[in-house]
């Protein structure tokens, strides 16, 4: 089956914030080979909150540093707790897209040393949250999604705002950085909606310069 990957015109959802449709989808097949690579080094793995919840999310991580949560918190670290080992290599397919997609959004200085890779099955979703285990809130995040679609949430500055709901397709990026930084954002519970390639799971790498 022949997908269209020409990408589209971008969409901004705040001043800083960019929606770059299908974007990664010419380069898909490369990114999931990459996924499967990484994650048999890595794996999956369901991580427990803080609050002791563990999350419907599995979650591996790839670069320098990756991020990981238990009962004593959030944090980056260098050594999968799992295997003990660094975390594998980020790929060179993920440094180039995440840069580019940066550029195209404005930001010329993008270094991500972080990708995490989350693996969504029916029904899993994330709770909205600010990302700010990072040291740096001046470089953007960049989020790659990949096979079933998804409803992703995009709120304000404070939790109680009401967060926009914006439909996510296969090959997808969104970019966000600057006074968008801090947003809230999560994602509503996935339907089981099988995509034509990847089945039923949707795949989303985040990167982002944490150290």
């Amino acid at each position: 089956m022949q997908l269209d990957t020409a990408p589209e015109l971008p969409q901004a959802l705040g001043p800083q914030a960019l929606l770059l449709p299908r974007f990664a989808a010419a380069d898909a097949d490369e990114l999931v080979a990459a996924v499967r690579r990484l994650s048999a080094v890595s794996p999956f793995r369901h991580l427990v909150t803080p609050g002791g919840f563990a999350m419907s999310v599995g979650l591996t991580n790839c670069g320098a540093l990756g991020w990981t949560t238990d009962r004593r918190g959030y944090r980056y670290a260098g050594i999968d707790p799992e295997t003990g080992q660094p975390w594998p290599a980020m790929p060179t397919v993920f440094l180039r897209l995440a840069q580019t997609a940066a550029r195209a959004a404005g930001y010329d200085r993008f270094e991500p040393d972080a990708c995490l890779v989350n693996r969504y099955l029916p029904g899993a979703r994330l709770s909205l949250h600010q990302d700010r285990n990072e040291r740096d809130f001046t470089q953007p995040i960049v989020s790659v999604s990949l096979g079933m679609r998804a409803t992703f949430l995009f709120g304000g500055l404070q939790r109680a705002v009401k967060p926009a709901k914006i439909p996510l397709q296969h090959g997808d990026v969104l970019v966000w950085g600057g006074s968008d930084r801090l947003r809230y954002h999560g994602i509503m519970p996935l339907k089981d909606e099988p995509h034509p390639t990847l089945g039923g799971q949707r795949i989303n790498l985040t990167l982002r310069k944490a150290g």
